[in-house]
């Protein structure tokens, strides 16, 4: 890709791979160098993305590179999800929102991600299951999952522990 391409894609698509990598790894500067990283790699590779999936392309090299940056760190971060969720937006959350987005936040990683791209960024189980690299079956799961802990804990029943 030329670089004129890569920064038009940066310009269109860095706050969601942000956001997206913010779920996955709780960090703002750990999300950030692996969005730099995946438009680095996009600058210096002969990579050609069709028209119209650049999103899904841009976002499943996130993902990928969120879990290589997972496994190869020592520490697993937890934090809250306001930041991911303020990036691009100009509105206040108001209070449910922001009780919400921590109880998101809390989600186990795989259950996180599953629910900020299915609810946040809009994608379909079969896209979602694309990007991950997982079967829509288990795309629908995390999602039955992550419902059922956030209603738990909206209900009044027990909070996720871990």
């Amino acid at each position: 890709m030329n670089n004129e391409d890569v920064l038009r894609l940066f310009d269109t698509y860095a706050d969601d791979a942000f956001r997206l990598a913010y779920s996955y790894l709780g960090s703002r500067p750990d999300a950030e160098d692996v969005v730099q990283d995946v438009f680095v790699k996009l600058i210096r590779s002969d990579i050609s993305i069709t028209r119209g999936k650049e999103k899904s392309y841009i976002l499943t090299m996130v993902a990928n590179r969120c879990k290589d940056f997972r496994k190869s760190a020592d520490n697993v971060y937890s934090a809250p999800f306001d930041d991911a969720i303020e990036v691009g937006s100009e509105e206040e959350p108001d209070e449910d929102d922001t009780e919400m987005y921590a109880a998101v936040s809390e989600l186990p990683d795989k259950l996180r991600a599953a629910v900020h791209l299915h609810y946040y960024e809009g994608y379909s189980l079969k896209e979602i299951a694309d990007i991950l690299d997982i079967a829509p079956s288990a795309v629908s799961m995390r999602l039955t999952r992550a419902k059922d802990i956030l209603k738990k804990r909206f209900m009044g029943g027990s909070r996720y522990a871990g």
